[in-house]
């Protein structure tokens, strides 16, 4: 049975683009094992492992609230690029790229599986996702990220070259199985509207 909304939580958006291609050398796999392999047309139920496993301490939470139908068209769309990072063959995080409006791309989601957290795989796959986006022809490469998210996510994107051109305030809304991440335990959780 599918979790229901308890509240909302006040967040910050930030959008930020980047619009030159890498230059120097890609980051090398940071353990033995590392491989990054494209779904082709994933199952939904895979998929919904993925964001709620990668998702669930940052409250990803808009695609577990959509059905089965319209998931399968966002996920199984030939302008999805669905990419899952496997240690040993156990999936440790995925990124998925929209290239719907190419050469404007959006890194719609990128994180790790929390088990996997903290061994570099994450500048990694970044540094993977910049590459290839703009090896398909990007020439800008944006995406969105808010202060739910890890609390590093927002340095990590500056870092590898995005900037901020856009911020908004927003909420988010939380789940009955979700609890608020460490960094955000002083926000208020709102009645929903």
């Amino acid at each position: 049975m599918p979790a229901s909304p308890k509240g909302r939580v006040p967040s910050t958006i930030t959008y930020l683009e980047r619009l030159d291609p890498p230059r120097g050398s890609p980051l090398q796999p940071p353990c033995p094992g590392t491989e990054i392999v494209r779904a082709l047309n994933p199952p939904v139920h895979f998929y919904r492992y993925l964001y709620a496993t990668v998702g669930a301490p940052w409250l990803w939470n808009r695609r577990r609230l959509i059905d089965d139908a319209t998931l399968a068209a966002i996920i199984q769309a030939p302008t999805t690029d669905l990419r899952v990072l496997w240690l040993h063959g156990v999936p440790a995080g995925y990124v998925e790229l929209d290239l719907a409006e190419l050469p404007d791309v959006r890194l719609a989601f990128l994180g790790l599986v929390p088990d996997f957290l903290g061994r570099g795989l994450g500048p990694y796959l970044l540094d993977w996702a910049i590459r290839h986006a703009f090896a398909k022809g990007a020439t800008r490469l944006h995406l969105d990220t808010c202060d739910l998210d890890h609390p590093k996510a927002l340095a990590t994107y500056e870092s590898f070259g995005f900037q901020a051109y856009d911020r908004a305030d927003s909420f988010e809304t939380l789940l009955d199985d979700m609890e608020l991440p460490a960094h955000c335990r002083d926000k208020p959780v709102l009645p929903l509207a």
